[in-house]
């Protein structure tokens, strides 16, 4: 299945993606409150409420109020190698607030304070049950599925210190969507994940690249906390970053930046100065 979180008029609510419709679920305002119950696949595949154009949607970040968004540094061996740096033994880990996320097509807001952002495609980890110590074999069933995140990044703000979250988390920053796809439609274990800038090509790489792979990393951060439904793991980015490139590139007001992973889906975001 396929799950995503729209805007109507004056509410949001969860639907079911099928083909050029998008069904309601009901109870649901968003997919992060679907996945809070136990029998959410039940719900969304047996939803009937009302139906919505595709082609209309107003996609809104796919979870509205994750508990936790949890990402990880240095995690494609294509990234680490361009970057200068050795494989980690260990994930390296951030957070992002859930102020940062936007929809799929929403504006990407650059901040004036900001001379350095940065594009960032990225396989995002949609926790669908409680997780708590759990191996990686568990991990895999508390997965509910994956979606695609842009960890748009403020280059000069994150290298200000040892520690990045400075740079990782202005406000409107964040695509997440367009939807949910459930691991019965994707594994999260490889596809082409790619980035273009203005329709130029400057990401492209294989999820199986990752140093860490999904179920690797819910174990992981499980271990150190509790995860919870609608929880998202970003999982890291390949190489082809703009402050890797000779000379630096990086977003302006107006760019348009696609971040689109196999079988996953796509998000389309405008740059503006904010």
């Amino acid at each position: 299945m396929k799950l995503a979180t729209v805007r109507l008029a004056g509410r949001t609510a969860a639907v079911r993606i099928d083909e050029d419709r998008a069904v309601e679920i009901e109870g649901a305002p968003d997919v992060g409150t679907l996945l809070s119950s136990a029998d959410w696949r039940d719900r969304a595949a047996r939803a009937a409420g009302p139906s919505h154009d595709r082609a209309t949607l107003d996609y809104a970040p796919l979870v509205l109020g994750p508990d936790k968004i949890v990402c990880v540094g240095l995690n494609y061996r294509s990234h680490i190698a361009e970057t200068g740096q050795s494989e980690p033994q260990f994930p390296t880990l951030f957070a992002k607030f859930r102020s940062a996320l936007i929809g799929a097509h929403d504006d990407i807001v650059l901040p004036g304070a900001v001379r350095q952002p940065d594009w960032e495609a990225e396989l995002a980890v949609v926790i669908g049950a409680p997780a708590r110590h759990v191996g990686e074999r568990e991990a895999r069933s508390v997965i509910a599925g994956f979606s695609v995140v842009n960890d748009v990044t403020a280059r000069d703000w994150q290298h200000r210190t040892l520690q990045w979250l400075q740079g990782k988390t202005f406000e409107r920053s964040t695509p997440l969507g367009p939807w949910l796809v459930t691991t019965d439609e994707a594994d999260g274990a490889s596809g082409a994940i790619r980035c273009t800038v203005n329709g130029r090509l400057v990401q492209d790489a294989d999820i199986s690249d990752l140093v860490f792979g999904p179920a690797a990393l819910v174990s992981y951060v499980s271990t150190i906390v509790t995860m919870l439904p609608g929880d998202v793991i970003a999982t890291g980015t390949p190489a082809g970053i703009g402050a890797a490139r000779t000379p630096p590139e990086f977003l302006a007001d107006g760019d348009v930046v696609t971040t689109s992973i196999e079988g996953v889906g796509e998000c389309t975001n405008r740059c503006r100065l904010g």
